[in-house]
């Protein structure tokens, strides 16, 4: 058998929102082609992040990583 490492998910993107103790909101947007009229749209999505310490500011632009789940949203954390 091989064992073969799976890097996990990680997205770049910016700070919406940090209200929250330990949370940010961090959304991020991928440029799609539409699979009928072909032509690129631009589609977001908003992610709830653990960021220990509220070390990120909103605008701020962020590196986000999957990791096990902190609690019922949070399934990234953030890395840089």
């Amino acid at each position: 058998m091989t064992t073969t490492e799976t890097k996990p998910q990680t997205f770049k993107g910016t700070v919406v929102k940090t209200a929250s103790k330990d949370t940010a909101v961090v959304s991020v947007s991928r440029y799609v082609k539409h699979p009928k009229y072909k032509k690129y749209q631009v589609r977001t999505k908003k992610y709830i992040v653990h960021a220990p310490d509220n070390t990120a500011q909103v605008g701020d632009k962020v590196t986000i990583v999957a990791c096990s789940p902190v609690s019922k949203m949070k399934r990234f954390k953030l890395s840089k």
